[in-house]
């Protein structure tokens, strides 16, 4: 069985992101997608409108999904690929490069991003909607 991963944070979920797990699953077998914890994302200066446990609700209900797992730091992306027996790990192509590193571990593939939608699009033009 070939095993896949993604990380993201996956809040206010869009046709982009559900591109990227269909592409991801079609990689492989199995897909695992970790998200970041709210926790996470205070770390990483980002706020999500949605919790870790809904956006991990939302995203085990994605047929693409096999399993859901916790992103805690930016450190535990090697232990993740080890433990999980992953052989591909995927990525949108704007971190293209950033996780080459993990080659010596599994094969390593950027994607590329889905034109016209993204969170921040969303949370910006929300954001001039409601001060317009």
């Amino acid at each position: 069985m070939k095993k896949v991963i993604t990380y993201g944070t996956f809040d206010l979920l869009h046709w982009g992101h559900i591109n990227l797990l269909k592409r991801a699953k079609e990689l492989g077998d199995y897909l695992i997608v970790a998200i970041s914890t709210d926790e996470f994302n205070e770390i990483k200066n980002k706020k999500s409108y949605h919790s870790y446990e809904n956006r991990k609700l939302i995203l085990e209900s994605i047929r693409y999904v096999d399993e859901v797992i916790p992103e805690r730091t930016w450190d535990q992306k090697i232990d993740d690929v080890i433990n999980n027996n992953v052989d591909i790990f995927v990525m949108g192509d704007d971190w293209k490069g950033k996780f080459d590193f993990l080659k010596d571990y599994c094969e390593v593939i950027y994607l590329p991003r889905t034109v016209g939608i993204s969170t921040t699009k969303i949370k910006k033009d929300l954001f001039s909607v409601e001060n317009g």
